[in-house]
């Protein structure tokens, strides 16, 4: 099925969920453990289910397909993981099934992350990274037209190559993707900012804002734009 837009994702209305990087999030409190379990054990019958994690009083769920379709320039076919219709629908049924029983979605409390690292040889320097991070190379590239570690099962977050020119004088190489809800994004730059952080990019807002440490170690602040 096909991959959808940030645009189709915002017209499907979704108030429970927001796009996140490649996946639909939903974050839902509950009153405590036993009702959070409950909860999920009336999802059991979903032909698309979620990657569930379940706390003392909330329930954390995401959406990806794992077949989505993209076509590249060229209109060469290649399966993705993405969010597709099929997600769509599972997070609508979701949403009645949050409200049946009593769960309130908190769209605010979403965060994800993934690490970025900048290199001119990311097919190179993948499998080391595959391995190190999920114990096998088959993670390289797994969803992805790039070569992307992204592990199967979650246990990890997401790592992308960002390509750079070869260099010699030390730097930053890797930085943390803070995903937030696009409504709370201002807020949490804020955050940073009254703890000490510093905006030295907003050039590419509200997609992402680059923010530095004291000691100028940076990190993005990213929100899914309408693409």
């Amino acid at each position: 099925m096909d991959m959808l837009t940030g645009k189709q994702i915002a017209d499907a209305g979704l108030a429970d969920w927001r796009k996140l990087g490649q996946g639909l999030h939903a974050r839902y409190t509950v009153g405590g453990f036993g009702a959070g379990a409950r909860f999920v054990a009336a999802m059991a019958d979903l032909g698309h289910p979620p990657r569930v994690t379940v706390g003392d009083g909330y329930v954390d769920l995401k959406l990806i397909s794992q077949d989505a379709v993209h076509r590249d320039d060229q209109g060469v076919e290649h399966i993705v993981e993405w969010v597709t219709q099929h997600d769509l629908d599972a997070a609508r049924r979701i949403t009645e099934i949050a409200a049946e029983q009593g769960a309130v979605a908190d769209p605010s409390a979403i965060t994800t992350i993934e690490l970025a690292l900048d290199t001119a040889s990311a097919a190179r320097v993948a499998p080391v990274w595959a391995a190190l991070l999920t114990g096998s190379t088959d993670a390289q590239g797994r969803g992805t037209i790039g070569d992307d570690v992204r592990d199967l099962t979650g246990r990890v977050p997401i790592l992308w190559f960002q390509d750079t020119d070869e260099h010699e004088t030390p730097r930053q190489r890797f930085h943390i993707d803070v995903w937030v809800a696009p409504e709370v994004a201002d807020q949490r730059i804020a955050a940073a900012v009254a703890a000490g952080g510093t905006v030295v990019d907003a050039s590419h807002a509200p997609s992402f804002t680059v923010i530095a440490d004291q000691d100028g170690n940076k990190a993005c602040v990213c929100t899914d734009t309408l693409s």
